[in-house]
């Protein structure tokens, strides 16, 4: 299995023959290339001209965060799986009313089942079973209201979305029960709080993992259904980040903070928010690469698979949908 690289040090990213190497005032470090599936740029990082070109023959999606761990953006080597096909086929799903409608309807009422999977998971386990029941029946409400009107709009659809996971948020500070990480409403740029720290932070590792395993199919990351296809650059990652948001990063998230792995001394108060430190950054990336390496029972395959080869699947499943070949289902957790 190809692994993932994280740099965190300032220093150099360059090519020597065939094969690259990290530098910094102290070491050299070799990177295997062959093993290497994209890298993450955390440090003050210089690269070269010949080391993009290297990148980029070799298929390595290049992501990069400032020095507040904010996403800045990625690059994404020419695309060596084109296929006119499929990319006329996503089009023509995104400029048909219907076929849009139908896949981005999919999107939210994946999301939301993935919600209620999270919160049964929390119920069982929590002492607040009696409140998380009644923000669980609000779910059953939405997806009701999804699956028993004809939604006439993206709006609409967003709409229904953004409401349901205001609700689902809900459920934070019943799960996490901590003084130090309290919920109280999601904020973003900067987040105003350390909860809301960790969803930004682990929704745009979410975001750039789900870019990665795009670029290994024909889909064109640009071309989204639930998320609009207008200035951003890339919007598909997103469509299918919602799946994987309540499993990955939110029940992570429980995890870290229940289990005392991250802190209030894994955060840094900025003029007018606050972000993970570096040490908190490093925290998150190493236990989010073990979520994604984890392996499950995949029902239909009949073997196990890791959460990152999942969201492949998932992207094979919207592509084979794209080619009229089998509708779309998306992936819904059993635990």
């Amino acid at each position: 299995m190809k692994k993932t690289l994280y740099i965190f040090n300032n220093g150099q990213l360059r090519r020597k023959d065939n094969s690259l190497y990290f530098e910094t005032e102290e070491k050299r470090k070799y990177i295997p290339v062959e093993d290497t599936n994209d890298i993450y740029i955390f440090g003050e990082v210089d690269v070269s001209k010949r080391f993009l070109e290297f990148v980029s023959q070799k298929e390595i999606c290049l992501h990069y965060f400032n020095h507040y761990g904010y996403y800045i953006g990625t690059f994404y080597p020419r695309e060596h799986l084109n296929s006119g096909h499929v990319t006329v086929k996503q089009v023509e799903h995104y400029l048909d009313k219907t076929k849009r409608m139908q896949l981005a309807q999919t999107f939210v009422e994946g999301s939301i089942e993935q919600m209620k999977q999270v919160l049964k998971y929390y119920r069982n386990r929590s002492m607040e079973s009696q409140s998380i029941s009644e923000i669980l029946k609000s779910l059953l409400v939405y997806l009701e209201d999804l699956q028993g009107n004809d939604m006439k709009n993206i709006d609409e659809l967003m709409s229904i979305e953004g409401h349901a996971r205001e609700k689902y948020y809900q459920s934070f500070d019943l799960i996490i029960n901590h003084q130090d990480f309290v919920f109280e409403k999601r904020s973003r740029r900067p987040p105003l709080n350390r909860l809301n720290a960790l969803i930004s932070f682990g929704n745009s590792m979410l975001y750039t993992i789900v870019l990665s395993e795009i670029y290994k199919t024909y889909l064109d990351p640009r071309i989204g259904f639930l998320h609009t296809s207008n200035f951003r650059r890339f919007s598909l990652d997103l469509d299918i980040a919602e799946i994987f948001k309540p499993i990955l990063v939110d029940r992570l998230i429980f995890s870290l903070i229940n289990k005392k792995v991250l802190t209030k001394k894994h955060f840094e108060k900025l003029i007018n928010g606050i972000v993970l430190n570096d040490k908190g950054r490093k925290l998150f990336v190493e236990e989010f690469d073990k979520r994604l390496k984890a392996t499950v029972s995949h029902r239909h395959l009949g073997k196990t698979v890791s959460y990152r080869r999942l969201i492949r699947l998932e992207a094979y499943k919207l592509q084979k949908h794209l080619l009229e070949e089998k509708k779309y289902i998306p992936y819904q957790s059993l635990w």
